[in-house]
């Protein structure tokens, strides 16, 4: 079941029925302001919400302790020195979470996911140059169950956001 509300910035949320008790009105509004802004001050946010600081403070814990939500510095790849980035189809044969479980464990894939498709799992890794990527490669098709992959190489990112989950 869906409602809708409307934020501190006049947009419309949609309320889903995701039977999490954090993820209510006020919930989803704050996290919507620190998705704006991750160090946005209690205060300001509160303000925006009509919560006190101290309140805001405590229900941001809860989302975070809760793993609803987390704050993070996100940074761009080529500024800190990784000059290539790929999205990587596996195919694979085997326990599919057990051989996902494997490739998450590479510090270099910054996202894995099973999927339906042509591919059971995806993997976006971020690699300091082709060298890097093609020792990735090798990594991952080393894991047991791992038949195949095909390297998707980034030419230029077009859109990068992370503001989903409340509208």
């Amino acid at each position: 079941m869906a409602q809708s509300a409307t934020a501190g910035n006049g947009r419309r949320l949609t309320i889903r029925d995701a039977g999490h008790p954090l993820l209510d009105e006020v919930g989803l509004q704050i996290i919507e302001q620190l998705q704006q802004d991750g160090r946005r001050p209690y205060a300001a946010i509160g303000k925006a919400v009509g919560l006190s600081e101290a309140a805001v403070r405590q229900r941001v814990q809860r989302l975070l302790d809760a793993g609803v939500m987390q704050i993070v510095a996100v940074t761009d790849p080529l500024q800190v020195g990784f000059h290539r980035q790929a999205m990587l189809g596996v195919r694979t044969t085997g326990d599919l979470q057990t051989i996902a479980d494997r490739i998450a464990e590479l510090d270099e894939c910054t996202y894995v996911v099973i999927t339906a498709g042509s591919f059971e799992i995806l993997a976006e890794v971020v690699c300091r140059n082709d060298d890097h990527l093609l020792e990735i490669l090798q990594r991952i098709r080393s894991v047991e169950g791992v038949l195949s992959t095909e390297a998707f190489v980034y030419l230029k990112l077009r859109k990068q956001t992370y503001s989903w989950g409340t509208a």
